[in-house]
Order: structure tokens, then C-alpha cells, then sequence
């Protein structure tokens, strides 16, 4: 397994975070205790939960499994998606105590707020946060789902309200949505934040499987999130040029999805995600994959181009 640092925390993480939304869900008790203790064997030690996922018992699995490891293991929870209370500093508050709770820990490595609330002015939210560390319940302050803009505007904040910065983000990355290359990649590597993307496969869109239809079962089959999301057939075709490419390297396309996402400069870990130990091991093994400048380049070719931030690129003129 490949480790590395998350930006500028000090803390040294695997390359690879083990996402738990289905714990709980499409994955039981016996079957979620499988991959964490998997992914425990191959190394990985950073693992991505949320309040919301599966009405809190991911984060009652997780608590369970890490109950003689956890001071071996990085844990990261979120708070403000599904709910009114959004980012108010009460439900960051309420939902913080129970997240530790289900969890069994006295802090959380990284708490990230879910995603952008504009009902709540963003000082509010740091200040609740900035509480949290000052407390020692949140270690690390993250964003996930916030633009690039958002993210800058609220560093500047953290600053002005000497509040605990913004360390670490949780973008959507994969090789068919490549918006984060745009300014939210390149601001984390200038600002040294820890980048740890979700959906490297973008809803099981890259595995190879959809050619023929896809499993019945997966998501794009049966979640409409996710088929709003990748209903663009130009999506599909990335899929079925990507499909070739992985067979023609003899490589598994989910380790070669995975390890893609993780080869980006910018980006500390991937998060993957599971609903059995059959789909766990192709992910697993992009911990220890080494992808070359060339071949991700390759890769990314099979993509139309990503749009520059602004479309004065000219070296000379006025």
C-alpha cells in the first residue's frame, strides 16, 4: 500500500480511503466486518463515513470495527446534507456529539461539512467548527462539494476570524467528471490542503460492465441520482473508450479508474467503495499501482478536453 501526507495536517494516510456508505446498506454487518478487516490486511488505515449514510449505522459499524484499532486508523465523518439544519452551528453541534457516539471515539480525525448550505452565512459554520477543534472532538476542518471559489472565499475567512483553517476537500473526481482539475485541484496543491475525491468510478460507470447493459443491481441500474448524473451519452462513450484501453493494458478498469484519480498530484487518497469483498479487491489493488506521467496521460486523452479556468490563455498580446 502506498501512503502519503494529507496536505499539510502531519498526518500520514493510505493511498487508498475505504468510502463506508454501505455499511449498514448494501452491505450487512458480516459483510461490512470482511472489508474493513480486508482493508486493515492491505494496509489501508484512512477510512470516509457520514452522518446520513444508512441512518447512521455505517458510522455504528465502523465505531464497532475500529474499537481496538483506533489509534492506528484516520477517521473522517461529515455533517449538513439531508437535513434542514444544514450547516447551523446547532445541528453541527447535535450531529457532531452523535457522530462521535455511533463511533465510539472521543474525536474525529477530519469532519467535513457535506456540502455548501446559503441558508447559513459561512462564518456561523466556521465558527461551529473552529468550536469543535478548539474542544478537541475535530482534529481536521473539510469541505466536500463546495466550488472552488466558496472554498477560497472561506480560507480567507478563516483567517480573518482566526478560526481553524480548512484542510482537507472532498470533491467528485473521476476520469468522466474532471471538473476539479479546473481550479479546485490546482488551488489544494497551492494552498497544501489533503484532496481526497469520491466516485473514482464514477457510480460503477467505469468498470467495464456497462457495455452489455451493466449488473442489475448496480447503481446507474437502479439509483436515479445516478443516472441523472451520468445521463450524458457522451459519459458512456468515455466508459466504452476506457473499457478498450484498460483490456488492451491488461489491467482490471476499476484498479486502473482508481489509480488514475490517485495519480493526480494534487490528490492525497482516493475513496472506494464496496458492497462485497469481490468488488473490494480490483480497488484495493490501485493502493499499490503505479501509474506513469505517460499513462495517465493516455488515459486522460480518452476525455474531450478540460476547459482551462478562463479563456485568456495567450502568452503575449494585450
Amino acid at each position: 500500500m502506498q501512503y502519503d501526507m494529507l496536505g499539510s495536517t502531519g498526518i500520514r494516510v493510505s493511498k487508498i480511503c475505504m468510502g463506508t456508505m454501505s455499511f449498514g446498506g448494501d452491505a450487512d454487518r458480516e459483510t461490512s466486518a470482511a472489508m474493513f478487516h480486508r482493508c486493515r490486511e492491505a494496509g489501508v488505515n484512512f477510512f470516509d463515513t457520514a452522518n446520513i449514510y444508512t441512518n447512521g449505522r455505517s458510522e455504528e459499524y465502523l465505531g464497532e470495527f475500529i474499537s481496538s484499532c483506533r489509534d492506528e486508523v484516520v477517521i473522517t465523518s461529515k455533517v449538513g446534507l439531508g437535513h434542514p439544519g444544514g450547516l447551523s452551528p446547532q445541528y453541527i453541534a447535535e450531529q457532531v456529539a452523535q457522530s462521535l457516539r455511533r463511533l465510539r471515539t472521543d474525536r474525529l480525525d477530519v469532519y467535513f461539512c457535506h456540502r455548501f448550505d446559503r441558508q447559513v452565512p459561512v462564518e456561523e459554520t466556521l465558527r461551529a467548527m473552529d468550536g469543535l477543534v478548539r474542544a478537541g472532538k475535530v482534529l481536521h476542518v473539510g469541505v466536500s462539494n463546495w466550488a472552488a471559489w466558496q472554498i477560497a472565499l472561506a480560507l480567507g475567512d478563516c483567517k480573518r476570524l482566526g478560526a481553524a483553517p480548512i484542510e482537507v476537500l472532498q470533491p467528485m473526481y473521476n476520469l468522466a467528471k474532471r471538473t476539479a482539475e479546473i481550479e479546485i485541484l490546482p488551488l489544494a496543491a497551492d494552498r497544501r490542503m489533503g484532496v481526497i475525491p469520491y466516485s473514482p468510478l464514477g457510480g460503477g460507470l467505469l468498470t467495464g460492465k456497462y457495455a452489455a447493459g451493466g449488473e442489475p443491481q448496480s447503481r446507474l441500474n437502479v439509483n436515479k441520482m445516478y443516472q441523472s448524473r451520468y445521463s450524458l451519452e457522451e459519459y458512456h462513450r468515455i466508459a466504452a473508450r476506457f473499457a478498450e484501453y484498460a483490456t488492451r493494458s491488461g489491467t482490471a478498469p476499476v484498479t486502473l479508474a482508481v489509480a488514475w484519480v490517485k495519480s493526480h498530484p494534487a490528490v492525497t487518497a482516493a475513496i472506494i467503495g464496496a458492497r462485497n469483498l469481490q468488488q473490494l479487491e480490483p480497488s484495493l489493488a490501485a493502493g499499490e499501482y503505479d501509474m506513469t506521467p505517460r499513462q495517465r496521460d493516455e488515459i486522460a486523452a480518452l476525455t474531450p478536453l478540460v476547459p482551462p479556468a478562463h479563456d485568456r490563455t495567450e502568452k503575449t498580446g494585450g
